[in-house]
């Protein structure tokens, strides 16, 4: 059985300067299984990030359907956490403040909530940071714990926009391992949508990629390679096979089909 079924579904929003009405995706269907990690990529302005809010229970939907665990998605739930690009740590709290924050917000009482959070900071490798204050740790760090306050919740569904984007170039490339390590460590149903083709297939058990605006799907691909990978195997051929093919589907206009020549002669 599907963890999330998304059926048919279009979100469209009217711009509040110009008034015009503009469709962010459209006619979206996809399943992701318990437990499954998939991966979303796609141009930007396609409609990610608005696919993402609308599963999260942020943005209403016009047309379609959202279920996690066979309910329908009416707004935000605790079955769902949503890891932002941007830590948005509160600085005028300490880190292990800052992943219990989620926790208090639901009720648990704060020595609950701080034995839960330290519990998680574990997990990610940042227990020895638990009275540090976010401006006190780099990037790659806030971002673990960014991620460790989404786990704390246990959510059965773990959204991710971009959360690694920010990051240079090097610590992102330590963080997709250790954001590997991690869901390993507390398997869980995510969809993650980057722009890094590599960083899809690495993490990913499948790689959905969106059409331009406004975001339809155009390509499911299964990743075969087993658990846990190294990041070695970013420069294998078979790695490098999805990863083009991948972007042979990003380069392709959304309305031609696969194996459609751009250049042959239409007669």
């Amino acid at each position: 059985m599907s963890l999330l079924a998304v059926e048919h579904l279009t979100v469209a929003y009217t711009m509040q300067r110009t008034r015009l009405n503009l469709t962010a995706v459209q006619d979206v269907s996809f399943a992701a299984a318990s437990g499954e990690f998939v991966a979303m990529i796609g141009p930007s302005g396609c409609g990610k990030t608005t696919l993402l809010n609308a599963i999260a229970g942020l943005t209403p939907p016009q047309a379609g359907a959202i279920c996690v665990d066979g309910r329908p998605v009416r707004g935000p739930g605790h079955e769902r956490a949503m890891v932002f690009q941007a830590p948005a740590l509160l600085p005028w709290r300490t880190v292990v403040s800052n992943v219990a924050y989620g926790l208090e917000l639901q009720g648990m009482p704060k020595p609950q909530a701080a034995r839960v959070a330290r519990d998680y900071l574990g997990v990610v490798g940042l227990r020895d940071f638990a009275e540090s204050y976010p401006r006190e740790l780099s990037g790659g760090m806030q971002q673990r714990a960014n991620l460790a306050r989404a786990l704390s919740i246990q959510p059965q569904l773990l959204l991710c926009d971009e959360p690694l984007a920010a990051l240079d170039a090097q610590t992102r490339e330590y963080m997709q391992a250790e954001l590997q390590r991690i869901w390993l460590a507390r398997p869980m149903t995510a969809l993650y949508v980057t722009h890094n083709i590599a960083e899809a297939v690495f993490l990913a058990d499948r790689v959905l990629v969106m059409s331009a605006a406004p975001g339809r799907l155009k390509a499911d691909f299964a990743v075969p390679f087993a658990r846990p990978r190294a990041l070695s195997i970013q420069r294998t051929p078979q790695f490098q096979a999805i990863a083009e093919a991948i972007w042979a589907q990003l380069e392709r206009p959304a309305d031609l089909p696969a194996g459609h020549d751009e250049n042959a002669d239409p007669r």
